[in-house]
């Protein structure tokens, strides 16, 4: 372990345009899951720390210009972000990269998504007409239909996309007039420190954006209960999304959750019928699931393959998993990063545990890798791993893992690959791979899911919403849908002739 105390403690902590330590003194070392190493130290808030930056977004809420700020001109604001961080565009991806283990590539592409999300939802905000007219049958009648900002806005983010998941809610926020308080993972906090500073070189006014960096149990928890609080919208796990929503319940307050996912990628025989179509969909299979070292909530986890394709396919999966390049994401050639930390590495290792113990057939992987110039042992590292003969009632299919770890399952019919895609509590995602476009429309009609690839997996659009069925949450992200969450709807009705109604004769 480095000496920490070579690291100052950097005050992260931002509430009404100025940069505070906490109130307690508190203070976090974020470590780089490649070596297990600190290279930051940032502030750890809590309850009194909320309180502060909620305080501050409700006055510039309240009193402040930002809500009554012309669309145009929070358009403008929202561009120069994407300037911003276009022009920083190194330095983030690989503190990204630094931050969660990812590849610099990876952390670049992060970066160049972030700034798309700003630029679509400045586009969209602008674009829009002032308000819909509704027909009140009467010309001396002026009825219409307006969306005006929610107010102060809760946005607690996750660990594994810092700030792309950051930005899907800071960005539609932001243009609907809203102010705002993020609260990062503390595991992952860097990048969104670093974005806050971005929009107050932007001119965003002081108060409208805050950030408090501190743990879930305490800074999460206090946003999600406070009175001054109109919308929390959260991002993470089931369990942690379950204690928002009771949190936020006793003040009514809008809630949107983007949860996790149990993603199926369904792969038909005649997908393969070609060397070309083969090649592709097993590549895409390695995509789907190990990208990220497969701490993605839309990876493809779950590979449904037709039987009388599945050894081939599966042997072939395996063979090139075996050789995917692991190590510190800023080292030239490495394919895959670490697990973002020693906990999360030690749950993956329990389901492929379980796994093994309940019938599954390890095809490759399933252990540490040897340490290496560019792989330290003390990195949180895991190697690409393959179950086959896997089943539903086993936890590491039901379960959300959020590691490297693809599970296969077969199918002989169309209505049986449908059966088994859909046969999982979450429904964020999933893809559908055949060479018949009849099918390929069947089949996502049918698939309980948010997201549908056919012969594709993974990429998204920022104009078409993101988000899920059953419990992979309530939210809508990205698209009008996203921008939706973060208004409500006002109908003004003016009568331009008033007149006695006379019901009551006094």
């Amino acid at each position: 372990m480095a000496d920490s105390t070579a690291l100052r403690a950097r005050d992260t902590i931002y509430a009404e345009g100025e940069w505070r330590a906490a109130v307690s003194g508190a203070t976090r070392e974020i470590l780089d899951p490649a070596d297990a190493r600190p290279f930051a130290v940032v502030a750890e808030g809590d309850e009194k720390d909320t309180d502060l930056a909620v305080a501050a977004a409700r006055r510039a809420f309240d009193e402040g210009p930002w809500p009554r700020t012309p669309v145009t001109e929070r358009a403008a604001l929202l561009r120069r972000v994407a300037d911003l961080l276009v022009r920083d565009r190194e330095e983030l991806g690989l503190l990204e990269a630094q931050d969660a283990g990812k590849t610099v590539e990876e952390g670049r592409v992060d970066i160049d998504c972030v700034a798309d999300a700003f630029r679509y939802f400045a586009d969209l905000v602008a674009a829009e007409a002032p308000g819909r007219v509704v027909d009140a049958g009467s010309p001396d009648v002026h009825s219409v239909v307006v969306h005006e900002p929610v107010g102060v806005c809760a946005l607690i983010t996750p660990w594994n996309y810092p700030l792309l998941q950051a930005s899907w809610k800071i960005a539609p926020a932001l243009a609907a007039g809203n102010t705002f308080v993020v609260k990062p993972s503390e595991i992952t906090p860097m990048t969104t420190v670093a974005l806050i500073g971005l929009l107050t070189e932007a001119g965003l006014p002081a108060g409208v954006a805050n950030i408090v960096t501190g743990p879930g149990h305490t800074v999460g928890a206090r946003m999600a209960e406070h009175p001054d609080v109109d919308l929390v919208s959260f991002t993470g796990g089931l369990v942690s999304g379950t204690k928002v929503a009771q949190a936020a319940a006793p003040t009514v307050k809008k809630v949107a959750l983007e949860l996790g996912g149990k993603n199926p990628n369904v792969v038909f025989a005649d997908a393969c019928a070609t060397e070309e179509g083969f090649d592709t969909a097993v590549d895409q299979a390695l995509n789907a699931a190990f990208i990220h070292s497969g701490q993605v909530c839309s990876a493809g986890a779950r590979l449904i393959v037709e039987e009388s394709v599945r050894d081939r396919f599966v042997a072939e999966l395996a063979r090139r998993a075996e050789k995917i390049r692991l190590g510190r994401g800023t080292e030239d050639g490495v394919e895959c990063g670490p697990l973002v930390s020693a906990q999360q590495r030690e749950k993956v290792e329990s389901y492929v545990e379980s796994a093994l113990k309940e019938g599954a057939v390890l095809r490759c992987g399933g252990k540490r890798p040897e340490a290496a110039p560019e792989r330290p042992a003390s990195g949180y590292f895991y190697e690409p791993t393959v179950l086959d003969r896997c089943h539903r009632e086993m936890r590491v299919v039901r379960e959300e893992v959020f590691g490297p770890v693809l599970t296969v399952e077969t199918f002989r019919t169309e209505d049986e690959a449908v059966a088994l895609a859909n046969d999982t509590e979450y429904g964020l995602a999933g893809g559908v791979w055949t060479a018949d476009p009849g099918r390929a429309r069947r089949v996502a009609g049918r698939l309980r899911h948010g997201t549908v690839w056919i012969n594709d997996f993974h990429p998204y659009l920022p104009q078409a919403e993101w988000g899920g069925f059953g419990k992979s949450g309530t939210g809508r992200e990205l698209g009008p849908a996203g921008l939706a969450e973060y208004r409500e709807t006002k109908h003004v009705y003016q009568n331009l002739a008033p007149a006695p109604v006379r019901w009551f004769r006094g």
